[in-house]
């Protein structure tokens, strides 16, 4: 009986141990700002966020001018109030490439990133918003022998 226990806890001690979940650690630079790099379509966006008033900067212009929609305004601001951050930090970003949708989605995955570099605590709650991850969708190519991706020329029989 005791040689039965005694093979169990040697099969004990052979399993490993679940593995811990990573411990995130807080990134800024020098200047007390975290930076994350936010890409989506073919916009990738530059992003430093540090402690502030809630002023966004985008290539130099403030957000009004440059986003001049208010729905992509909405979509900047979204990992900032799901995280209740909003007013907290100030935001200098230079985005480049893609339109302006495209843009202002690589903001937003910039600042979701930024912001887990500077409080990691809010990993979860961004994670689980869909914040932090990379929208991959991109415009399908166009192959050979088609008008565009997927449209065909027109076909005559005779």
């Amino acid at each position: 009986m005791s040689d039965t226990m005694q093979s169990l806890d040697q099969l004990a001690s052979l399993k490993p141990a679940a593995p811990e979940a990573p411990k995130y650690v807080k990134k800024v630079d020098k200047y007390g700002r975290a930076y994350a790099t936010g890409k989506r379509k073919d916009a990738v966006a530059r992003v430093w966020i540090k402690p502030g008033a809630g002023k966004v900067i985008v290539n130099t212009r403030e957000v009004e001018v440059y986003f001049a929609r208010p729905v992509l305004r909405m979509l900047i601001q979204q990992p900032l109030v799901a995280a209740a951050r909003a007013g907290q930090y100030d935001v200098i970003c230079t985005v480049a490439g893609g339109g302006l949708s495209g843009q202002a989605g690589a903001v937003r995955h910039g600042i979701s990133k930024a912001l887990t570099y500077f409080e990691p605590d809010l990993r979860g709650v961004l994670k689980k918003g869909g914040f932090l991850t990379r929208d991959s969708r991109t415009v399908e190519r166009k192959k050979y022998g088609r008008a565009k991706a997927r449209k065909s020329f027109q076909f005559s029989k005779r």
